[in-house]
C-alpha cells in the first residue's frame, strides 16, 4: 500500500508540472499583458521599463522555472490588472465557489437519489418515462441556458429571488459564508440549481441503473426466500449496495463543479473564482490564468488520487492488482 501512494504521490506530482507547463506556456500567446496595465498614452520606455519589471524579456524556460519556483514556495506572482497577490486573490474567491459547489451537491443529492430510487421501483411505466425525458433534457441543456431561464422565470417575471451577487455575508476570520442570512440564502438558489441540474440528472439515471442491477442478484433473491419485507430489501440491501459507485462519482464530479463553476458564475454574477478567472481573461492577466489552472487542476489530481486509494483500501482485489 505504501510503494502504492508514493507512486500515485509522484504521478500526482509530474501531472502537476506538466499542467503547469501547459497553463504558462499557453497564455503567452493570448496578448500582451502590458497593454491592459499602462494607458494608452503611455510611452515605449515606460513599457519596455515594466517588461522588464516583470521579467516578460526572460526566455520562456527561465520564466516557468521561475514560475514553478515560485509555486513551490506558495506564490504565484502579482495580478497584472488587480496590483494584488494572486493567491490572495483566489483565496478571497475561494469561499464564494466553494459554498456554490456545496449547495449545488446538497441539491443534487436531495434530488436525484429519491428520484433514481423512484424510477428503478416505479412500475408506471407512463411517469417513469417523463422523469427520464426531462432527465435527458437537463443533461443537454447547457448551464448559461439554464442559468437564463431561471432568471427570466423566478427573477424577473415572479421576482422572488436576486438574479445577481452574493447577498448579505457573514466573516469567520478570512472565510465568508452567505449562508447565515437570509439574503444570502435567497441569493444562491439559482445559481446552485442551475449548476446542480447535471448532476440531479446524473446521480438519479446512476441510481437507478445500479438499483435495477443489484435487485437482480442472487443474494436480493435470497432475501426474498427468507421472507424479509420487500421495503427493507429495497432501501436497506439494494440501496446501499448502490451507493458506492454514487459515492464515487459525486467525489469526482466536486472537481469538476468547481471548474465548471465559470459559466454560471458569469451568468450570475456570483463573486467566486470562475468570475476571477473571466476577468483574467478580459485583461490577459496572466499570473491569475496560470494560478486558476493549477489550482483547479490540482484540486482534479487530489481528487482523483483520493479516490484511487480508498478503492485500494475498500476492494481488497485491488491489492494485488
Amino acid at each position: 500500500m505504501l510503494a502504492f501512494i508514493i507512486q500515485r504521490l509522484i504521478q500526482a506530482c509530474g501531472l502537476m508540472l506538466t499542467v503547469a507547463l501547459i497553463a504558462f506556456t499557453m497564455f503567452q500567446f493570448v496578448g500582451d499583458p502590458i497593454d491592459g496595465m499602462l494607458p494608452e498614452s503611455a510611452t515605449q520606455l515606460e513599457r519596455d521599463q515594466l517588461r522588464e519589471e516583470l521579467g516578460l524579456n526572460d526566455g520562456v524556460l527561465t520564466q516557468y522555472g521561475r514560475f514553478v519556483g515560485n509555486i513551490a514556495q506558495g506564490d504565484f506572482g502579482i495580478s497584472y490588472y488587480n496590483k494584488m497577490d494572486v493567491l490572495n486573490l483566489i483565496l478571497e474567491r475561494l469561499p464564494a465557489t466553494l459554498e456554490l459547489v456545496f449547495v449545488a451537491v446538497i441539491i443534487s443529492l436531495l434530488v436525484g437519489l429519491p428520484a433514481g430510487v423512484w424510477v428503478s421501483l416505479s412500475r408506471n411505466k407512463w411517469l417513469t418515462s417523463l422523469v427520464q425525458t426531462i432527465s435527458l433534457i437537463g443533461v443537454s441543456l447547457p448551464s448559461f441556458i439554464a442559468g437564463i431561464v431561471l432568471i427570466i422565470v423566478f427573477s424577473v417575471w415572479l421576482g422572488w429571488l436576486p438574479s445577481h451577487g452574493r447577498g448579505d455575508i457573514v466573516e469567520f476570520g478570512w472565510w465568508s459564508s452567505g449562508l447565515f442570512s437570509q439574503s444570502g440564502w435567497a441569493s444562491i438558489i439559482l445559481p446552485a440549481l442551475s449548476l446542480a441540474l447535471f448532476m440531479i440528472t446524473m446521480v438519479m439515471r446512476l441510481v437507478r441503473s445500479e438499483m435495477k442491477e443489484v435487485l437482480r442478484t442472487d443474494y436480493i433473491k435470497f432475501a426474498k426466500a427468507r421472507g424479509i419485507r420487500q421495503r427493507s430489501i429495497n432501501y436497506v440491501h439494494a440501496l446501499r449496495n448502490s451507493l458506492l459507485p454514487v459515492i464515487t462519482i459525486i467525489g469526482l464530479q466536486i472537481g469538476g463543479l468547481i471548474a465548471f463553476a465559470v459559466v454560471t458564475e458569469t451568468v450570475f454574477q456570483w463573486p467566486g473564482m470562475g468570475l476571477l478567472f473571466i476577468q483574467a481573461v478580459n485583461y490577459v492577466d496572466i499570473p491569475v490564468i496560470s494560478a486558476y489552472l493549477v489550482f483547479i487542476s490540482l484540486i482534479f489530481i487530489c481528487i482523483n488520487t483520493l479516490v484511487d486509494i480508498l478503492y485500494r483500501v475498500i476492494d481488497p482485489r485491488l491489492k494485488n492488482a
